[in-house]
């Protein structure tokens, strides 16, 4: 644990020096209508109302999801796509658990207003230690060694795990306008996929940029006779490696939806 402490430690000191690190003030970004896509359902799959979903991934061949909350937050791991329950850990009822997602064989769990990241090992999710997180932690992803994590706002993070974990920081633009409450994340084909915290949409961002590249208008996904009095907003973005399909979710949300996009919607 001594390598991923020093670089969590690091990962943490960075956030004092991210003002130099930007790429781009704000409002420098200028574009054209990006493009809306719609969806359609290619499948679904039976999912846990227990989930106040804030994390979703799947990782060698298990489903592993956060679910948030204080008093009540867990990791639940699932075998995939089964969907039979593996596993459940229950976080220190004084967190609240946000996003999550595993490099280096490793699940990284941020927290909401607590100031720590979590380590666990897998598979056997013990708790390896904690670093501080200076800030909110909302949504998590990776590619490769580099983690990508959203604090609620119109900004993304990364370091470099696999190095010294300094801390860059990118501002997120729709339009040359910061687009903010970024939330869960996922890595796919080479773009972050952000849930819109409060919205039915999911943001298409270049990495390299900031620049949000389409937007998908997820409306309607969930139907009405499956809202109960609990059920919360959309949020949950998972890619499975063996097919690269992409599955969505929400809080309290009875299904895992598997999407395929549709052209661009005028």
């Amino acid at each position: 644990m001594s390598h991923w402490h020093t670089l969590l430690r690091f990962l943490a000191a960075g956030l004092t020096l991210v003002s130099a690190t930007c790429p781009a003030a704000e409002g420098e970004s200028q574009q054209t209508a990006v493009p809306t896509h719609s969806y359609e359902v290619v499948s679904r799959l039976r999912f846990d109302r227990a989930n106040f979903t804030q994390g979703l991934e799947i990782h060698d061949g298990r489903l592993y999801v956060s679910s948030g909350l204080y008093g009540e937050s867990m990791i639940r791991v699932y075998d995939f796509p089964s969907m039979e329950e593996v596993q459940s850990v229950p976080v220190d009822p004084r967190i609240f658990a946000e996003g999550l997602t595993v490099i280096d064989n490793r699940l990284v769990v941020l927290s909401w207003r607590e100031g720590v990241m979590l380590v666990y090992s897998l598979p056997d999710l013990s708790l390896l230690g904690q670093s501080p997180l200076p800030g909110q932690g909302w949504g998590a992803t990776h590619s490769g060694s580099m983690l990508w994590f959203s604090d609620g706002s119109h900004y993304l993070y990364s370091a470099d795990m696999s190095g010294d974990a300094k801390l860059s920081r990118l501002p997120v633009t729709l339009e040359g306008r910061p687009l903010r409450n970024l939330n869960e994340l996922e890595w796919v084909d080479g773009e972050i996929w952000a849930n819109v915290w409060q919205t039915d949409g999911i943001a298409r961002i270049d990495p390299d940029t900031g620049q949000v590249v389409g937007l998908i208008d997820l409306s309607g996904l969930l139907a009405e006779e499956d809202r109960l009095r609990d059920t919360d907003v959309l949020n949950g973005i998972a890619i499975d490696p063996n097919n690269q399909a992409i599955w969505v979710t929400g809080k309290r949300w009875p299904w895992l939806f598997e999407i395929t996009l549709e052209n661009d919607a005028d």
